[in-house]
């Protein structure tokens, strides 16, 4: 289903999606990042701490060094975007060092966890974990999208076919 590649790439564009972000946000205004905007999880700080939430969650699970966030309130990860960006840039370094590390076998196999949200154990294959995982950064940096755009911000470029080889 996915390789090593697969996963390196997907890791750089996560890491290169999210300086963009970065630097966008950390110019807002702290209430235009708490405002409700209508989207699933709110504001752009709820959203984006949500996506972090998620990423140190399915990280953990995959046995990265990464600790598992709190369960509760995914929204509220980080009060600020100052915290929020300090944590956002070191689990993106976890996932590249992650990604870098693997080789393809590691990517056959089942993984099971316990899913807070289905109050049960899950078993699924490794690498549709993992490509859920990508995809699921990729689904909410889109609702971030939408919201900054609607903020009047210049959103970022976000075409993976844009992304030059050093991910910037």
């Amino acid at each position: 289903m996915i390789d090593k590649t697969y996963v390196t790439t997907m890791a750089r564009y996560n890491a290169w999606q999210n300086s963009q972000l970065t630097a966008i946000v950390t110019k807002m205004d702290h209430d235009a990042l708490i405002q409700d905007r209508g989207a699933f999880f709110g504001s752009i700080l709820g959203t984006l701490n949500h996506l972090l939430w998620g990423d140190r969650m399915w990280l953990n699970r995959f046995g990265a060094d990464v600790d598992a966030p709190a369960r509760g309130d995914t929204t509220k990860l980080t009060p600020t975007i100052a915290a929020w960006s300090a944590e956002r840039f070191q689990v993106d370094g976890r996932t590249t060092i992650w990604a870098k590390g693997l080789h393809n076998i590691d990517l056959a196999g089942d993984l099971s966890w316990y899913s807070g949200g289905h109050d049960k154990t899950l078993t699924r294959p490794l690498a549709l974990c993992v490509a859920h995982f990508f995809n699921h950064q990729t689904h909410h940096r889109g609702h971030v999208h939408a919201m900054l755009t609607a903020a009047g911000q210049a959103a970022p470029i976000s075409d993976l076919v844009f992304m030059d080889d050093n991910g910037a």
